[in-house]
């Protein structure tokens, strides 16, 4: 508990046993006859000692022009219980209203304390490099350029290049993820990280307050500005509702004994219950709780969500549109796999390939040369030649080597087999003999398809992918993916115009949620219901333009969000109707003078108690399988080695690592 909440609650165990103390002596010791104004005295004293804060607060808002909130409606009810000699109610309800109080508070507490956490990544300080040696300093005041030195257990201050050193990051503050990060010579780094056993020296490639710690503390700290339309619609129905009962309170005291002769006392009695039961405290603190809660619980896996109308609107999503390149796949080349000629080896098809592209720059190149272990020897390379839109012709072992598309085949009058594979596929011939074919393609990133099957699972119905690659491959990714629906070959301008075609479609039914990286696809992003960006910790332009970021990249996360966002709105929307039937029947009740100043209390602080606990439950997390603890996910293909090449020693990294020290505050 916070020292606020440890002197509310002495506050009320010391108002609890003074309550206790009065209500016996005034039963058990004091004769019938005592005065009426000894009775009183001795009930004022602990409605003063624990309602002293309510009274204040509400005597503020009044002389400011804010009469109507909780405070005034407890006050009131509470002094007019008084006026009529029900002094054991008064004191009773103004106690349990501080208790119900407290019990909010608490609840707060904990759903701040889940945020708290990724509050908890600010550096405190920078460790900077200067001639008369290190100094430790406010992060603030480091420029960009210059030299920090990261220690083991501290957490890194600001976002930089690593000069010099190696260790392994723990980011599990940003990300959710528990297993370390290694950062070496040349690696960029974020601030929020926490260093593990070694000593960096980094140089700082921006300023603190435009690093990737101090954009996702603002996120953070504004989440709660922006509020789902039930927050906004609780906030105006407060605004409307408790003046409504206060003046409906006020005729219950006033009319029946002036129309119709009835007695004042049973009225005033009827109308402090109907003040005392119309409290809105349920709604007005269990509604933002729930999605505060919900935030939170996001945050936890490393999803930020900028706000409560962003997780209501991921809640009521039905279609999810994706970008496939950066998003669903890696972006990068890869070589799907190699086909030889009939009567040629795989091992002779794959040497030919790699000398073909050894001298090249492109992509394709770097693919095809990344699956062999051995050296290539230039010497027996000369001539090498690209030709636009064709492909590579060099001179190998004094003997033309053709690498490319059926076309430069066809040019050099090469007999080749068609390939029927989707996907770039790379014809390679020698001295005029064809010798097979690669297919190159786009990897998926690990647990894409696993993603989709997830979604599906959380409720979402629809899933579509847009690209602006050839149809045939896309319409092979997607299948593989199990995607509903594939555009392909779009311009970025056409992303939008289909993305809006698609929220047409859906007519307002159901949200339209677009996943993309962030930079390429922003226009798209900002057009969706809901824009969900691959953060790839330090993207500035993916937690800029999205309203919902995933921290690294993994989009298994995508559908615990959805889970969250609706485990969330489905408990607020509990606590609303249950808050409202109650509150209606007591009110009804307590207008024909049935519902006692007990049941009054109950009709309040109870439900709020129950509600606000309810909310609680945002706090838990849903079935959320993170990415598997392993230091990278194995390639399709392994690289193709000699007999030289897999007798040479190779350097293991150990399966186990030493646990990281403790962050140093």
């Amino acid at each position: 508990m916070t020292a606020k909440q440890e002197l509310m609650r002495a506050r009320i165990i010391a108002a609890l046993l003074l309550y206790t103390a009065v209500f016996a002596t005034e039963r058990l010791v004091l004769p019938q006859s005592v005065p009426a104004v000894l009775r009183l005295a001795l009930y004022v004293v602990p409605y003063i000692v624990i309602g002293y804060d309510v009274l204040k607060k509400a005597w503020t808002n009044l002389i400011h022009g804010q009469a109507f909130d909780e405070s005034f409606l407890m006050t009131v009810a509470t002094i007019a219980a008084f006026a009529i000699g029900e002094y054991p109610e008064a004191t009773a309800v103004m106690l349990f209203y501080q208790v119900g109080e407290l019990f909010q508070s608490v609840a707060v507490g904990k759903a701040r304390a889940s945020i708290g956490e990724m509050m908890s990544i600010a550096p405190d300080f920078a460790n900077l490099e200067t001639k008369s040696g290190v100094k430790t300093v406010d992060p603030d005041s480091v420029e960009v350029g210059s030299v920090i030195v990261v220690k083991p257990g501290e957490r890194v201050p600001i976002d930089g290049t690593v000069l010099s050193g190696e260790s392994f990051l723990d980011t599990s503050a940003l990300t959710g993820e528990s297993v370390p990060r290694r950062a070496g010579e040349g690696d960029e780094i974020y601030s929020g990280c926490i260093n593990g056993e070694g000593t960096l020296r980094v140089r700082t490639t921006k300023a603190y307050e435009d690093s990737t710690v101090a954009k996702i503390l603002d996120l953070v700290e504004n989440a709660s500005e922006k509020k789902a339309r039930l927050e906004k619609f609780i906030t105006r129905f407060a605004r409307i509702y408790t003046p409504a009962v206060t003046i409906a309170a006020v005729l219950l005291a006033l009319v029946p004994p002036l129309a119709f002769r009835q007695p004042f006392g049973e009225w005033i009695q009827r109308a402090c219950v109907f003040l005392i039961v119309s409290c809105p405290c349920a709604l007005v603190i269990s509604v933002p709780l729930g999605f505060f809660g919900g935030i939170g619980a996001a945050s936890r896996i490393g999803v930020l969500v900028k706000g409560g109308n962003y997780l209501e609107a991921v809640a009521e999503c039905d279609t999810m549109v994706f970008d496939k390149t950066g998003t669903l796949t890696k972006g990068e080349f890869k070589v799907k796999r190699f086909i030889p000629a009939t009567g040629m080896r795989t091992d002779e098809l794959v040497i030919a390939a790699v000398y073909a592209e050894a001298m090249s720059n492109h992509p394709i190149a770097q693919s095809v040369r990344a699956v062999y272990a051995d050296e290539i020897d230039l010497t027996r390379l000369r001539d090498m030649t690209e030709i636009s839109g064709f492909g590579i012709r060099a001179v190998w072992d004094r003997k033309e080597l053709l690498a490319g598309s059926a076309k430069l085949m066809e040019r050099y009058s090469v007999h080749y087999e068609p390939c029927p594979d989707s996907g770039t596929v790379v014809y390679v011939a020698h001295d005029g003999i064809y010798l097979g074919c690669f297919i190159i393609a786009d990897a998926l990133k690990e647990g894409s398809a696993e993603a989709i099957r997830e979604l599906r699972d959380a409720g979402v119905q629809h899933t579509v992918m847009l690209t602006g690659d050839r149809d045939d491959l896309a319409q092979t990714i997607g299948a593989e993916l199990g995607m509903d629906r594939v555009y392909a070959e779009l311009l970025p301008a056409d992303k939008v115009t289909q993305l809006e075609t698609i929220i047409k479609r859906e007519n307002g039914k159901s949200k339209v949620a677009f996943v993309g990286d962030g930079i390429n696809d922003a226009p798209a992003l900002m057009r969706a219901d809901v824009g969900v960006a691959m953060g790839s910790l330090g993207s500035d332009a993916a937690i800029e333009a999205a309203d919902i970021v995933l921290m690294d990249d993994d989009v298994r996360k995508l559908a615990a969000t959805v889970r969250i966002g609706r485990k969330t709105m489905r408990i607020v929307r509990e606590n609303v109707g249950f808050a409202l039937a109650v509150k209606f029947l007591v009110l009804v009740l307590g207008a024909l003078g049935i519902a006692s100043m007990w049941l009054a209390v109950f009709g309040d602080v109870g439900v709020t108690v129950l509600a606000v606990l309810n909310s609680m439950r945002c706090l838990r997390l849903p079935a959320y399988r993170p990415k598997a603890e392993t230091d990278a996910a194995p390639e399709h293909n392994a690289p193709v080695r000699t007999a030289r090449a897999r007798a040479a020693e190779t350097t293991r990294v150990p399966a186990a690592r030493q646990k990281m020290r403790a962050a140093k505050r």
